[in-house]
């Protein structure tokens, strides 16, 4: 899949694209409805599909001390955008420039002119150009004048309410990872390359892999019923994992911690994906190493359980 940097020209084969514009960071069902008509548009005319995407996030650019919050990596969206059948990922870079970008100059400019889109896809919601001050209407009014066609597809519903990357991160935040993972259409994962750590898992019996959270929103810290697959290989695998400090042992450090059953190898430098299954319970501190590796050998037979 062809990978776009929205400030260099587009090659002639993919002129003439439609295009689905958003954010699609967690790329959930809703998101997955604007791509699917894009890409049936597309294929309906014989013509390229392109999913775009703004990295970094605007509320990153705009606030730069908020909380991680990405739902999905730039390399996930690409995977997940490919298997959606779209034609190339579109990488809008956020920055001074793009955020002082008009509207009118963005459609014109970068959308007509660098990409040569012949048509566009969006939510009722979306907005652009400086100011936020494009929205539909000028994408149909403004756009249309200018020989851009476009579309809008209406929110869709999950679980009563319309399905949203806020309430997504709500979910996962409150440690309701199967809510998360019903708006999304897949669990939530993380994806890290497997670190050395301290072996304290390795020396009470549960040896793990620790990967970094990097940019990733943090959900509920505490144990998880998890599945994992190595990338290079596409192993899967299934474990009981750790997110969180580790109150256990000094000093904290914030990880990603999987123990994966029936798992000997070595995975140390590879990189790995975590998915969230089920919550099992909050992050607390025993009084022993006994007594912390009693309720992990609970929390595994649990994981098994729900994972089988």
């Amino acid at each position: 899949m062809r990978w776009l940097d929205h400030r260099e020209p587009v090659q002639e084969a993919l002129r003439g694209a439609i295009i689905a514009l958003g954010n699609f960071d967690g790329f959930h069902s809703g998101h997955q409805a604007v791509a699917g008509e894009a890409i049936k548009w597309a294929h309906d005319e014989g013509r390229p599909s392109i999913i775009a995407t703004f990295d970094p996030h605007p509320v990153r650019f705009f606030k730069p001390d908020v909380p991680p919050f990405r739902l999905t990596t730039l390399e996930q969206r690409q995977e997940l955008y490919l298997a959606a059948g779209a034609t190339a990922m579109l990488v809008f870079h956020f920055d001074a420039e793009l955020s002082s970008t008009s509207a009118e100059d963005f459609i014109t400019e970068i959308l007509i002119e660098r990409f040569g889109a012949h048509g566009v896809v969006t939510g009722g919601d979306f907005t652009f150009g400086k100011g936020a001050k494009g929205n539909v209407d000028l994408l149909r009014g403004y756009g249309g004048e200018h020989g851009l066609k476009s579309r809008v597809v209406s929110p869709v519903e999950g679980k009563g309410e319309i399905v949203s990357s806020s309430r997504i991160r709500e979910a996962l935040r409150e440690g309701k990872p199967e809510l998360a993972a019903e708006l999304l259409t897949r669990p939530f994962a993380i994806r890290g390359i497997v670190e050395h750590g301290d072996k304290r898992g390795r020396e009470i019996g549960y040896p793990t892999a620790n990967l970094a959270i990097d940019k990733y929103l943090r959900p509920k810290y505490g144990i998880y019923a998890v599945t994992g697959k190595v990338l290079a290989t596409g192993e899967m695998l299934k474990g009981a994992a750790n997110i969180g400090v580790r109150p256990q042992f000094e000093p904290p450090k914030e990880l990603l911690e999987p123990h994966f059953f029936d798992f000997s190898g070595d995975l140390y430098g590879q990189e790995i994906e975590v998915s969230f299954h089920h919550f099992l319970r909050g992050e607390a501190k025993f009084d022993s190493l006994e007594a912390l590796v009693e309720q992990m050998d609970k929390d595994c037979a649990e994981a098994r359980r729900l994972l089988s």
